[in-house]
């Protein structure tokens, strides 16, 4: 019987070593922000189209250069999400 139990226990700890792995690797959602991206340290091109690389921003907080930030933080780091940033730039 107590050999049952100690079989039991390293099966039971095994499939949860395993479920916490799945949940580890699941990539956490990301979304862009716009106008939160130092100069030189945005992560693509820009909404105007001046230039297509990361790295090329020449002013920090630009309203058309952008960072990916996990989901739901834009707001909090005092930046805007596309459709509020496309229309900053119409203006």
């Amino acid at each position: 019987m107590n050999q049952r139990i100690i079989v039991s226990s390293a099966l039971a700890s095994v499939l949860a070593l395993g479920l916490l792995n799945q949940a580890a690797a699941q990539p956490k959602p990301k979304e862009k922000c716009y106008a939160i991206a130092k100069a030189g340290q945005n992560d693509c091109a820009n909404l105007t189209g001046t230039h297509t690389c990361a790295g090329q921003s020449k002013l920090d907080k630009d309203a058309g250069e952008w960072k990916y930030v996990a989901a739901g933080t834009c707001k909090q780091m005092g930046g805007m999400l596309v459709e509020e940033a496309q229309k900053a730039a119409t203006k």
